[in-house]
């Protein structure tokens, strides 16, 4: 059996009450999932809790999910949903105890040639680092994601290419700082 039939058929399970079959399929999913989530709200107790309400959420409703084999895709939706529910909390929030120690005096363009690929993924504006993560991290199709964020498969390719070109940009940069430094 492969891997989608063998997900959606541990969601039908779920769906009919199967408690160690959701456990199952959020097991095989968390480690994605977390990814993701820490790449948009960055903070580990931030993607604790989302993670911990995504769950929730996709438990409660599990019946509702139509088609099966788009579980990865719903759930996926309902954690970026949680994710910015958080970020909208957080921007509320002012915490005292996050005041920085030091102003970092650095330039973006300075630290470059220090970022490895995730890092630099990482520094990604939230829109351009979602769309990456979801293709290569999550490997979902174009089509997949144009639906988890609500846009147009155009609109999922523009990313995309906008993206490559900053990472690659950031990684030709990166090579030539090595280079130069090497040279000394």
């Amino acid at each position: 059996m492969n891997i989608v039939r063998e997900l959606e058929h541990e969601v039908k399970r779920a769906q009919r009450g199967d408690r160690e079959a959701f456990i199952r399929l959020f097991r095989r999913l968390e480690p994605e999932l977390y990814g993701l989530a820490k790449s948009i709200l960055k903070r580990d107790e931030d993607c604790a809790d989302a993670f911990q309400e995504t769950t929730l959420k996709a438990y409660k409703s599990l019946s509702t999910l139509q088609k099966p084999k788009y579980f990865k895709t719903w759930v996926i939706r309902i954690l970026i949903n949680e994710c910015n529910q958080l970020l909208r909390s957080r921007e509320r929030t002012v915490v005292m105890a996050e005041v920085p120690e030091r102003i970092r005096t650095s330039n973006y363009y300075e630290d470059i040639h220090k970022l490895d690929l995730r890092e630099a993924v990482e520094r990604l504006d939230e829109s351009l680092r979602i769309v990456i993560h979801l293709f290569y991290f999550q490997d979902l199709p174009i089509k997949e994601i144009a639906s988890v964020l609500d846009i147009t498969d155009g609109a999922v390719r523009a990313r995309l290419h906008r993206a490559r070109g900053i990472l690659f940009d950031q990684i030709k940069q990166n090579r030539k700082g090595k280079l130069a430094y090497e040279s000394f």
